[in-house]
This record gives C-alpha cells, sequence and structure tokens, in this order.
C-alpha cells in the first residue's frame, strides 16, 4: 500500500512558482494563441437591370378644361313675366322644343296697335294712288297746276313709306310675341334653370338656361409657345393633326375613348404666352360634363433606338445625374449619365451608357466604385 501524505483538513500544500524567466517563456508563448481576425462581410445584395434599346413615343401632358360642343345660352329676348318652364331640369331636348313661356298678353296688344297702324297707311296710300290717277289726265289738259300734280305724287311716295313703316312694325310685333315662346336653339342637355316661374325676365338678366351638346365634347387645353415652336419643328409646323390623344381625368384614371385635334386658335394669349387648342373626344355615354377638368395627353414624337432604364436607378447630384453600373466581375462603377425625357417609370439617357449594361435600381447607396457586388435581377 502506498504512502500518501496527508494534510489535514482546510490545508493544501504551497504551490511553488516558476522562476521568473520560465514564466517569460510562457507568457510569449501563450501570445502565439491569439484569435484570428474575422472574415471580410459579403458583398452587399443589389437589385439590377439592363439597359433597353428600343423605340420610345415621347409624350406630353396639358390642363384641359371640358366644354359640350356647342353649350348654346338661353336668353329672353323680351321682357316680361316667366309663366311656364316647359322642360325637366337636366332632360334631353330637340331643337324647337319649347323650354319657357313669357306672359304674352303686352305682346298680342302691340300686335293688334301695328296692324291698326298699317291699315290706317294703307288707307292714306290707297287715296294717295287715286288722287295721281286722278290728276294724271287733268294735269294734261293743264285743267290743274303742275304743283298740285307734284303735291299729290309727293303724298303717294309718302303714303307708301308709311306702309313699309307700319309692315315693318307689324313684323316686328309677331317677332316680340313669338319671342314669348322660348326654344331650345339646339338638341341636347338642357341645364338647371337659372330663374323662377314669376320672374321678371329680359334680355338684360342672364342666361335662362344652357343647352350643350355632349357627344363629341370638346376640350381645350393651352399649349406654351415654346411647346408650339418644337411641335412646329418636329411636324412641320403647329400642332400635329392627326396625334392621337388621352384624356386624363380628375381621379387619374384615363378615358377609355381618344380624342382627336380640331383646331388651333389664330393667336398666341399675349397674357399668357399660350396657344389655346381645341380637340373633340367621343362622349356616347355621356360620362364626359362641360366644367370638367383633367389633363390631355398626346405623343409628339418618336425617338428611335433609345436607350432606357428605370427611373429608380438614376441618381440626382448637384444639378447632374448619376447611375451605377455593374460589369461581369460583379464590380460597381459609379458613371455620370445625361438624362432625357421620361417615359412612364422608365427614363431616356441620353448619354452616359450603353445597350445591355446593367445598373442597378435598388442599392445605389450600397455600392462603392470599383467594390463587388451581389446583384440580383429586377423581378
Amino acid at each position: 500500500m502506498t504512502n500518501a501524505r496527508r494534510f489535514p483538513p482546510g490545508h493544501l500544500p504551497a504551490i511553488r512558482l516558476a522562476s521568473p524567466g520560465v514564466a517569460a517563456a510562457l507568457i510569449l508563448a501563450c501570445g502565439g494563441c491569439a484569435k484570428a481576425p474575422p472574415p471580410a462581410p459579403p458583398p452587399p445584395a443589389v437589385t439590377v437591370a439592363a439597359v433597353e434599346q428600343r423605340d420610345v413615343p415621347v409624350t406630353q401632358e396639358w390642363v384641359a378644361s371640358l366644354h359640350g360642343f356647342v353649350d348654346a345660352q338661353v336668353r329672353a329676348q323680351v321682357s316680361g313675366y316667366l309663366l311656364k318652364q316647359d322642360y325637366r331640369d337636366g332632360s334631353a331636348v330637340k331643337a324647337g322644343d319649347p323650354l319657357f313661356e313669357i306672359d304674352s298678353r303686352p305682346f298680342q296688344a302691340a300686335l293688334a296697335q301695328a296692324e291698326a297702324q298699317l291699315a290706317q297707311a294703307q288707307a292714306q296710300l290707297g287715296k294717295a294712288q287715286d288722287d295721281v290717277r286722278r290728276y294724271g289726265p287733268l294735269a294734261k289738259d293743264q285743267a290743274i297746276s303742275q304743283q298740285e300734280m307734284d303735291d299729290a305724287v309727293q303724298a303717294e311716295l309718302g303714303a307708301k313709306a308709311q306702309v313699309a313703316a307700319g309692315e315693318a312694325a307689324v313684323e316686328r310685333a309677331r317677332l316680340d310675341l313669338g319671342f314669348t315662346r322660348i326654344q331650345s336653339p339646339i338638341s341636347g342637355v338642357a341645364g338647371i334653370v337659372q330663374a323662377q316661374v314669376g320672374d321678371l325676365v329680359g334680355p338684360g338678366t342672364g342666361a335662362l338656361t344652357t343647352v350643350s351638346t355632349l357627344d363629341p365634347m370638346k376640350v381645350y387645353f393651352p399649349i406654351g409657345e415654346q411647346d408650339y415652336l418644337d411641335l412646329g419643328k418636329a411636324q412641320g409646323g403647329g400642332f400635329p393633326p392627326n396625334a392621337e390623344l388621352q384624356l386624363i381625368l380628375a381621379d387619374g384614371s384615363v378615358y377609355p375613348e381618344k380624342g382627336r385635334f380640331y383646331a388651333e386658335d389664330r393667336q398666341i394669349d399675349p397674357s399668357t404666352g399660350t396657344l389655346r387648342i381645341a380637340a373633340t373626344f367621343p362622349n356616347p355615354r355621356n360620362a364626359l360634363r362641360p366644367g370638367q377638368y383633367g389633363r390631355v395627353r398626346a405623343v409628339i414624337r418618336t425617338l428611335p433606338r433609345a436607350l432606357v432604364v428605370p427611373q429608380q436607378a438614376l441618381n440626382e447630384l448637384q444639378g447632374g445625374y448619376q447611375v451605377a453600373t455593374v460589369d461581369a466581375a460583379n464590380k460597381a462603377h459609379i458613371v455620370a449619365v445625361t438624362a432625357g425625357p421620361r417615359i412612364g417609370r422608365d427614363v431616356v439617357i441620353a448619354s452616359g451608357l450603353k445597350a445591355g449594361e446593367r445598373v442597378i435600381v435598388d442599392g445605389f447607396a450600397k455600392a462603392r466604385e470599383g467594390a463587388p457586388v451581389n446583384p440580383q435581377p429586377v423581378r
């Protein structure tokens, strides 16, 4: 049995320390046991898209206001009390349909008076003509003086003038009487009446209602003088007459019917520097109404074989533009470019890129010149 040395409980032997030289050696040896540096982070993930080359239609938009093809304001042409409204507000009417009736009694009396005055003038003309016929032979025989004959002839001419004036007065009275029945000048939709039965209306009281032709609708939009000159250079003068127009409504939706150029104004408005253009849009379901606002969009020219990238790839810096490209080794490069027109979600690049190059769409801030990236295609 081995004789092991035993120590009293709670007592341990003292540990003998190594000499200072041995301790230094141990410390130097442990220095070689330091941890290795952490691995480099992976290249940042970015989303890329290829530079496309295609023919690009260039569009432009202008603020537009909608009007009926004809907006006929209906006014009273004679003064009187409004007795009756013959149509329902907002209903369709035809040309010649009655719209309003004005109290006609004063105009019936005026017509009767004019007819009486005409009858009196006709009677005077008859007497003057009889005098001329009777005085003619007497003047030849010198039975009456030439002065008497001349007076008879002048009286006949005066009586004829009185008859003509009486006929004109009768015609005027008849017209005024006819104006007491106000009819629709065109076929269309009549608006809500602007006067009430019993009101005193007349030529100076404003429009009673408006009748509009709604199919087609007329759309007006102003273009700037510079736009007009640019269009003239591209199209050979003036707004392109064959341009296909789109109407964008106030809620951002695109009206399904296409519009056509109708006319351009004779002059540029000196106060705004714009030229008013008129276009027409079919409106078979009366979905459009006068007074609406929207925007007219038109293709003004086509850029052949243009380079196109998503707008999100374009980054503005101090008035210029940059994109980040990714080469075949998946390294990023910052490139200055010249931007052209914006087409929907894309933008035309006038210079700085080539077709087929990859540009970073999402992750430009992660890209560093010459640094590797992890490109992922746009989905």
